[in-house]
């Protein structure tokens, strides 16, 4: 996937099933349910950890941590599509992109939080443009700001329809919260596993169209 590829795809017309989305992530889930499962609980701890006992460095885990760690989800939910076998130091293998995934992390948060505080809405939209910024710096390779700026670009097309995803997602995690807060350890690798779901349906689509095409051309 390269820039011309993204291109291509908002050039295009693309459209997603939110109920697809939801039924992979958690066929995803059930591949990976022990690894899932452990891995988030250990997000959780981390998170535990902060809160309770370093409140004053808990930015270290929000701006430093939480990317790359969640980023793992991302690649695992490759390799579960891919046939390939998931070991459980693939759920942190996101630090080996860990200069990309913090920034578009990062820049990605500042940005949502100043339309948030300027406007409130510029926020919403930007929280729910920037959904596959990470997604697209990993599997494209893309600077931070280019991950973002396709990210966007790619959502603006159809931003209402991933609104309602992104909210469905929310609920879906509130209400795992609900559960004594240990939900979580499914709906939080769910959510991912869904985002990537939707992210490779619309990505693999343009890919085998331009197949299509390629093959049509005289030789």
């Amino acid at each position: 996937m390269d820039k011309n590829h993204l291109e291509a795809i908002i050039a295009d017309t693309f459209d997603f099933d939110i109920k697809q989305a939801f039924i992979q992530g958690w066929e995803t889930f059930k591949k990976v349910k022990i690894y899932s499962v452990s891995f988030t609980l250990l997000i959780l701890a981390i998170q535990f950890f902060f809160m309770a006992y370093a409140q004053d460095f808990l930015f270290v885990f929000s701006l430093f941590l939480a990317g790359p760690l969640f980023a793992g989800f991302y690649l695992v939910a490759n390799k579960v599509s891919l046939n390939e076998p998931v070991i459980y130091p693939d759920f942190f293998k996101g630090f080996g992109y860990y200069i990309p995934v913090i920034l578009v992390w990062i820049v990605g948060q500042f940005l949502t939080v100043l339309g948030i505080l300027a406007l409130v809405i510029p926020g919403i939209y930007l929280m729910v443009a920037y959904m596959f910024g990470v997604l697209i710096s990993i599997f494209a390779g893309l600077d931070f700001w280019n991950s973002l700026e396709y990210s966007r670009r790619i959502i603006h097309k159809q931003w209402v329809k991933f609104f309602v995803f992104g909210l469905l997602l929310a609920v879906l995690n509130i209400a795992g919260a609900l559960l004594f807060g240990m939900g979580l350890v499914v709906s939080v690798p769910v959510t991912y596993y869904a985002i990537y779901h939707v992210f490779e349906s619309i990505t693999q689509r343009k890919e085998v169209q331009q197949v299509g095409e390629d093959d049509r051309l005289p030789g």
